[in-house]
């Protein structure tokens, strides 16, 4: 048995699809965030700290000699000679359209990326953006819009501080969606104030809005944050190991069987992290899944499942 029996996974999706592993390559483009610039607001987000899963350089290497370091260590570890560019770290629509056009296009220039994930805020995706990318999706490349609504609940985002509501995201799913693009829609379990009832309640609204892919987070305490020092004044308390096992498994079986988990878990660096331990460990997290899953869920066929992409399980936390 394995997880991919149990979930309709990013990996082995594409793998059917493409015939082939494709993964994705985190691409640091050096942009920032309208709630860290003073647009939106300063600091960001009480849980973000990017350096948690996307650590600082002074120097950031050009997009060019970014794919060529991950392809090396992923064709090594993994095999796959086939990847798509993931504009990861901060808010990556949130430039000039011809600053976007071209750094995108530097991606999408190498001969083994097939595609782009762009991650971003639902208030940072005008007109414009969706445009260029259904212009890539229209000449044959893997396009998927990642938006961090990590919450339905505009009290919730609020209190972390988000800078936009459940509204702008609606909007940005329903500007995405009449243009046929996909969208993967990240949720964190565990934010402050809430616990399972409104880990459901999010996924019932995102998917009465429509979406193609989710992404799972369990919220960890990471240092340098506002939320660490929440924690450790007893404002905070992380969901238990058991608590985020049962509530994704969960989801999971709340989700239709077409759309795709991209991601399940998400972990920060040890040197970061803070609380709850067990989000350092990301294979004991998946493998809890797969049991809890198993035990309590009916197997599902895969062969019913026509929808795509890469190979993310469990990977470290962004701020969108």
């Amino acid at each position: 048995m394995s997880l991919d029996q149990y979930v309709n996974t990013f990996g082995q999706d594409l793998l059917r699809r493409y015939g082939q592993r494709v993964h994705k390559l985190a691409i640091n483009a050096g942009f920032t965030c309208p709630n860290r610039d003073g647009s939106k607001g300063q600091g960001g987000c009480s849980f973000c700290n990017n350096a948690s899963f996307a650590p600082a350089s002074r120097c950031i290497p050009s997009i060019a000699e970014q794919i060529e370091a991950g392809r090396r260590v992923l064709a090594k570890r993994t095999g796959a000679r086939r990847f798509i560019a993931y504009f990861q770290a901060y808010t990556n629509t949130y430039a000039d359209i011809r600053q976007l056009a071209d750094m995108y296009q530097q991606a999408l220039d190498e001969p083994d990326v097939v595609g782009l994930a762009i991650g971003t805020r639902p208030d940072c995706v005008p007109p414009a953006v969706l445009d260029l990318l259904t212009k890539y999706q229209q000449r044959g490349y893997e396009i998927w819009l990642e938006l961090g609504l990590q919450s339905s609940f505009d009290r919730t985002l609020e209190r972390v501080q988000r800078g936009h509501g459940f509204a702008e995201y609606r909007d940005a799913v329903r500007a995405a969606r009449q243009r046929g693009l996909p969208v993967c829609t990240h949720l964190i379990v565990g934010l402050p104030g809430e616990g399972r009832t409104e880990a459901i309640t999010s996924l019932e609204r995102v998917l009465e809005l429509g979406v193609d892919g989710l992404k799972l987070h369990p919220l960890h305490v990471v240092k340098g944050t506002q939320l660490a020092r929440e924690w450790r004044r007893g404002e905070y308390r992380p969901l238990a190991f058991e608590e985020y096992i049962s509530i994704a498994a969960d989801l999971i079986e709340r989700t239709p069987s077409q759309i795709v988990f991209h991601r399940l878990t998400g972990t920060a660096t040890p040197r970061l992290l803070l609380a709850p331990e067990w989000c350092a460990k990301k294979w004991r997290v998946l493998n809890a899944i797969e049991a809890s899953l198993k035990q309590h869920r009916s197997l599902r066929p895969l062969a019913s499942y026509n929808t795509a992409q890469t190979y993310e399980y469990g990977t470290r936390l962004p701020c969108r």
